[in-house]
């Protein structure tokens, strides 16, 4: 995808691109075209500005019509653009503490940096060190996803230094792709893969010659997708899990991983925790990290029997604990499944999984760690389902990714909790 010469815009063009006015700024603290629950304000992005893909503190990263923008107050302007061909196609960003952006089509990832005055293609390396190219894609329209995350949450500090870590959401409806850990230790200039999945049968092009399978031949640990990825500050360990589904290659795809990191060797460790059928709660979503406790959602569905309850909720658990469900704290009796779900402070929020779900836009809050429960459906917005929901920035909002059908890009909506009563 080539790119043209990039330049800070002047603020008059920032605002015609984003389509910005005093009503929209407004609406940064006065939801417009919203509402409200008895947990939180929402609101639509503006209709006539960007695309807000990510956002961090006061800082957002927007998608335009063939250009790239950035943002430093939380989306009221948009001083600094780049032109980019494929924003479209734009499936995964992150705002780094240095500023950088690191975001990514289907098949390819670039970095922006000093305000996207540089933007650049990466090349991944992988666990050896060399050059890993995702194959160009057979059907361009229906390209697999690399780098596609369901977590809003990509960063962490790990031991005074920030690592992007996170593993692509892939292999349903596309072409096939391998599943993968990402990482980035030095704001975002290189991204390496930190683990591969094992060479899934019924996830390679129809009549592939085994040789020439996706994924790593010498890992016997298959999966379809990661679900999410965290990291525990305490243990200085990571946490990963996977999905999907018993497809008659004789291996579970429901996965807890524990992952360390040697800085010095540039090295990775992965063990697997528990494996399990997806009718469990180990088919998981949503992890977090919080007072040494791990958080996370049961995305349980597929074969049971008929008097079978599927094993569904939103957990917590001590890290130790988590192999063994009768040590588990059940927050909340989901009766749906559940897929992505972003702790801050002392809220939790996680949004229904769609296809799933009667409800057409649903929503579960807590705003004081998981004693209570609100449980909203926004009809307004029709049949979506919320992913990459963003930690507040400096305003106190959410920011989540609706999806139509679950994976097309639709509309970005803001929640920001009321205070717990």
């Amino acid at each position: 995808m080539p790119l043209r010469p990039l330049r800070r815009v002047p603020l008059a063009l920032a605002l015609l691109v984003g389509g910005l006015t005093a009503g929209v700024r407004a609406a940064a603290t006065a939801p417009a075209g919203g509402g409200e629950t008895a947990h939180f304000w929402y609101r639509l992005a503006p209709k006539d500005g960007p695309h807000i893909d990510t956002q961090r503190g006061s800082q957002a990263f927007g998608l335009g019509d063939g250009k790239i923008l950035f943002s430093e107050d939380n989306g009221r302007t948009w001083p600094y653009a780049a032109d980019f061909a494929d924003t479209a196609q734009v499936n995964f960003s992150c705002i780094l503490q240095n500023g950088n952006v690191v975001f990514a089509t289907p098949h390819r990832i670039y970095v922006a940096t000093h305000r996207l005055r540089s933007v650049r293609e990466l090349t991944v390396k992988d666990r050896d060190g060399r050059d890993f190219r995702p194959p160009p894609p057979r059907n361009p329209a229906n390209a697999g996803w690399y780098f596609y995350s369901l977590d809003g949450v990509n960063t962490f500090d790990v031991r005074g230094r920030e690592m992007l870590i996170w593993g692509n959401y892939a292999n349903v409806r596309t072409e096939p792709v391998s599943a993968n850990l990402y990482y980035s230790f030095d704001g975002g200039e290189t991204v390496k893969i930190a683990y591969t999945f094992g060479q899934n049968p019924k996830h390679q092009y129809p009549g592939a010659d085994p040789s020439t399978w996706l994924g790593a031949a010498d890992n016997p640990v298959l999966c379809r997708h990661i679900h999410s990825v965290s990291y525990h500050p305490a243990e200085n360990a990571f946490y990963a899990c996977t999905g999907d589904n018993n497809r008659g290659h004789g291996k579970p795809e429901c996965h807890w991983l524990r992952g360390t990191y040697d800085a010095r060797a540039d090295r990775w460790d992965w063990r697997v925790v528990v494996s399990s059928e997806s009718k469990s709660r180990f088919k998981s979503g949503g992890i977090n990290v919080a007072d040494g406790q791990i958080y996370w959602v049961a995305d349980a569905n597929g074969e049971k029997l008929p008097d079978e309850k599927y094993d569904r909720g939103i957990f917590r658990c001590a890290p130790a604990d988590l192999p063994f469900p009768e040590r588990h704290v059940k927050l909340y009796d989901a009766p749906y499944e559940l897929a992505v779900m972003t702790v801050d402070g002392d809220v939790l929020l996680a949004p229904e999984y769609g296809p799933a779900n009667p409800c057409l836009a649903g929503f579960l809050i807590s705003t004081d760690k998981g004693r209570t429960w609100g449980v909203y459906d926004l009809k307004e917005f029709g049949d979506r389902s919320g992913v990459r929901v963003n930690r507040r920035n400096s305003e106190g909002w959410f920011r989540v990714d609706l999806r139509a059908k679950w994976l097309d890009r639709a509309e970005v909506l803001f929640i920001k909790p009321k205070p717990a009563s």
